[in-house]
């Protein structure tokens, strides 16, 4: 197999046959020995009868229909797990990223690197608040990590055979592919396109999940918060015994106070919600590393026509 195709799905009855086309046609002009994994990640509408009915025609369509929804990244986790092809693509749904860049990045890899990642140059059709907050974290979370994570880009590449392999060993169960890509990397470069707005449906990225893989990318790559956490305890702890020291010698020395609660207050106030917002950000490596040591699989398979 020279390429497989992972699509993860979720509530896309409207655009699954076009995407399917232009990968045909796409696909086609590059190889014969192709395949395109749908990943069904519990959608609600038509999608999983689309595409049984699509791999009753073409050969060359597969499918993994999950229990529910896992979401996105273990999606494209499942179709990883199954591929076939020395190059892997990664494409969502909704076609907003073009099929067809898929031939200028498989010639790019073709010239020998072992990632092609497709670099927004431009995003049509979203909102303003979706377009800061996606800069603002991509920038944030190149600053903060040990690694360098492609700014402007999602999850719309072609992989080598080798990442893939590397992929599959890595066990963390709150997945952040694009910095486990970068994390990984032998030679990387990119293409760079418009991203089209969707062609039909709504977005299943709501932003609690969006939100999600923001912290799963921050807490998978930087231990940067708990440093913070550590450094400013220190500073609090610092302004706090010299706020202990001049009391005392106000109280004592020059005996010039004035007894009340509200100073008290804004103390106890301001040291509980440093520390709350401490313990916030330590529960969320220790959720991360809970998960971790459960084991439970990452997806559950109720039908599939691929072979184990």
């Amino acid at each position: 197999m020279d390429i497989t195709v992972i699509i993860p799905v979720y509530n896309e009855e409207d655009n699954i046959s076009m995407l399917h086309d232009r990968l045909k046609s796409v696909l086609d002009q590059l190889t014969d020995r192709y395949e395109m994994i749908f990943v069904n990640d519990g959608s609600r509408d038509n999608s999983m009868p689309m595409i049984k009915a699509l791999s009753k025609q073409y050969p060359s369509v597969r499918y993994i229909d999950f229990s529910r929804n896992f979401g996105h990244q273990i999606a494209v986790t499942a179709g990883l797990d199954k591929a076939n092809g020395d190059a892997v693509v990664i494409i969502d749904a909704d076609l907003q990223d073009p099929p067809e860049l898929i031939i200028d990045m498989y010639k790019k890899m073709k010239e020998g690197f072992q990632v092609v990642y497709a670099k927004r140059k431009q995003r049509t059709g979203e909102s303003l608040f979706k377009l800061w907050t996606a800069k603002m974290f991509y920038r944030i979370l190149s600053k903060i990590t040990s690694i360098n994570i492609p700014v402007d880009t999602g999850d719309f590449r072609i992989i080598d055979r080798k990442i893939v392999n590397i992929l599959k060993e890595m066990p963390e169960k709150s997945k952040y592919l694009r910095g486990q890509i970068s994390w990984i990397g032998f030679n990387q470069t990119h293409v760079e396109y418009e991203r089209q707005e969707r062609m039909a449906g709504e977005t299943g990225y709501t932003f609690q999940k969006m939100l999600s893989l923001a912290l799963d990318g921050i807490t998978g790559f930087s231990d940067l918060p708990l440093k913070i956490v550590t450094y400013f305890g220190f500073i609090v702890s610092i302004f706090a015994f010299f706020v202990m020291l001049y009391a005392l010698y106000s109280r004592y020395i020059i005996q010039d106070y004035v007894a009340g609660w509200a100073s008290l207050m804004i103390v106890i106030l301001f040291i509980g919600g440093i520390q709350m917002i401490a313990v916030g950000i330590i529960g969320e490596y220790l959720s991360r590393m809970n998960n971790n040591i459960r084991n439970r699989p990452l997806y559950i398979i109720k039908d599939t026509n691929l072979e184990d």
